[in-house]
């Protein structure tokens, strides 16, 4: 059995419906999942039993007990990539939008993972079972290039690579609005927004340094292609940064407008290249992802 506790306070989960609030807090279980879970009083809010929808106030003291959760085994999957390379230690994949990269709650197929399994079934064992050779990710919506570790030698030393800003990345980006300068720097520190759990923002109560650099390729009458080069692996980095500075990524439903229009379909946010030392040759490589024919078609469409 596993006990959980947590303390309510105003920048954290005050106002929030309790099963919203543990839905966040512990991602192995769904909200419906934690609705049964408190209609079978396993959760306890100082001390008392409370409905799901009970609003959280400050300085309540939640207490959880449940049992982890059993997980199906990861099968392989055939799912098509497109390889711009591998070898014996790595592959490079040019990744499309809405592949998910790893499993998490509530689904465990049809994610990168999934069919890295079937592809290279050496990559087995290569960290923790659900994200096996993964050394970084991209977000669902973002396409392009994302390496992954087929040895545990390559495993390791992209691992480091990524964790000391080793890495070059650069995106391609398409924003509202145009930008105050042609080249600058976004210098905010990131975490969880504090009343949207499920968002990041620079308003947090646990900022982490993220950094961004970007430069101005071309205007558009109301857009901004722009290079994004991220000093920093925060989640939703670029696009918290860019919704910040008032220029969100076109198509952005979670930080720009709803109302994308039908021209923006997807997040307009592109990998476009990665460099990093071989782990096992010990040479700088770069590998590079054309843009996607959708957005190519937007470019030219655009005034």
């Amino acid at each position: 059995m596993i006990k959980k506790e947590f303390r309510i306070s105003d920048e954290y989960g005050r106002g929030e419906r309790l099963d919203v609030f543990l839905s966040r807090e512990v991602r192995e279980f769904a909200r419906a999942e934690w609705q049964r879970f408190i209609d079978k009083n396993q959760v306890w809010v100082d001390g008392e039993v409370r409905k799901p929808s009970y609003r959280l106030r400050e300085g309540d003291r939640i207490v959880a007990e449940f049992e982890p959760p059993v997980l199906a085994a990861l099968r392989p999957e055939v799912i098509p990539l497109e390889v711009i390379h591998e070898d014996a230690d790595l592959a490079v994949i040019n990744k499309p939008s809405g592949l998910v990269v790893h499993p998490g709650a509530g689904r465990r197929s049809g994610t990168l993972v999934n069919a890295l399994l079937h592809r290279y079934p050496e990559i087995e064992g290569l960290g923790p079972e659900d994200r096996v050779g993964i050394v970084h990710r991209l977000d669902r919506p973002t396409s392009g290039v994302i390496v992954v570790a087929r040895s545990p030698l390559a495993y390791h030393e992209l691992k480091r690579q990524f964790k000391g800003r080793e890495v070059k990345k650069i995106y391609l980006a398409l924003v509202q609005g145009k930008m105050p300068r042609a080249e600058g720097t976004l210098d905010w520190p990131i975490g969880r927004h504090v009343h949207h759990g499920r968002k990041y923002s620079i308003v947090t109560r646990k900022p982490r340094v993220a950094i961004t650099d970007y430069t101005v390729i071309r205007e558009y009458a109301d857009h901004s292609l722009l290079e994004v080069r991220p000093h920093t692996g925060r989640t939703h980095q670029i696009r918290v940064h860019l919704s910040a500075a008032g220029h969100p990524v076109a198509g952005d439903r979670t930080y720009g407008s709803r109302k994308t229009g039908p021209e923006f379909s997807r997040l307009f946010l592109h990998a476009r290249r990665l460099g990093f030392r071989h782990p096992a040759r010990g040479e700088w490589r770069e590998f590079e992802a054309p843009l996607p024919e959708e957005f190519e078609a937007i470019l030219a469409a655009l005034p």
